[in-house]
């Protein structure tokens, strides 16, 4: 089932998959609120380009990125390691209003900026072992709509998508990572930047 929500749904609405919990917030930030934000966050994040390698081939990551915490303690991906600056005001504001309904004290908080369609996510799961079992992930999107998929580890016919639009939250609980993969495939779209945050605790 594909989950498009941009003109139909404002209420918080969970996903239905199994093995999983996935709520979606599409208006959780207002235009004028998401506005502000998305231009702060493109100027006064410390973007990064990384390289990463796939199938022993080495080239720069689809995106750029950027790590920042109330601690110091690395995060580790795709053998790519990165330590977090201190968080911004912006940023505190933002985790302290997701942190009145996820009801989590979030630690780190890793940034995407999806500069144009091209730019993209691979299949993956949160799955590290820094973020300890059944973390949850408070998932913001500020900027241009992306499809965000969906996919079963175990079962190839459960499937899901959803539009993230502007000022969105997506919470992501429970076994969602040990049973889901997750992307913001690429797009022949002639789109502008995106720019995701998505918190997490480090432990």
């Amino acid at each position: 089932m594909d989950l498009d929500l941009f003109d139909t749904q404002k209420e918080p609405v969970q996903l239905n998959m199994p093995d999983a919990k996935v709520i979606y917030h599409p208006t959780f930030f207002n235009p004028g609120e998401s506005k502000k934000l998305f231009n702060a966050l493109l100027n006064d994040i410390e973007w990064r380009q990384d390289h990463i390698t796939v199938f022993g081939k080495t080239h720069l990551q689809p995106r750029l990125t950027a790590l920042y915490a109330n601690n110091t303690k690395p995060y580790s991906y795709s053998n790519i390691t990165m330590n977090p600056n201190p968080f911004t005001k912006d940023l505190l504001f933002i985790k302290e209003k997701i942190e009145v309904v996820s009801k989590t004290r979030f630690t780190t908080c890793l940034l995407n900026l999806y500069r144009n369609g091209q730019d993209s996510n691979g299949w993956h799961s949160d799955n590290e072992k820094e973020l300890g079992n059944n973390p949850t992930i408070a998932s913001v999107s500020f900027g241009e709509e992306r499809w965000f998929h969906f996919k079963h580890k175990n079962n190839k016919n459960l499937k899901q998508k959803i539009l993230l639009q502007n000022g969105s939250l997506l919470m992501m609980m429970g076994k969602t990572q040990d049973h889901w993969l997750h992307q913001i495939p690429k797009t022949k779209r002639n789109i502008g930047p995106r720019i995701n945050l998505t918190f997490r605790v480090i432990t």
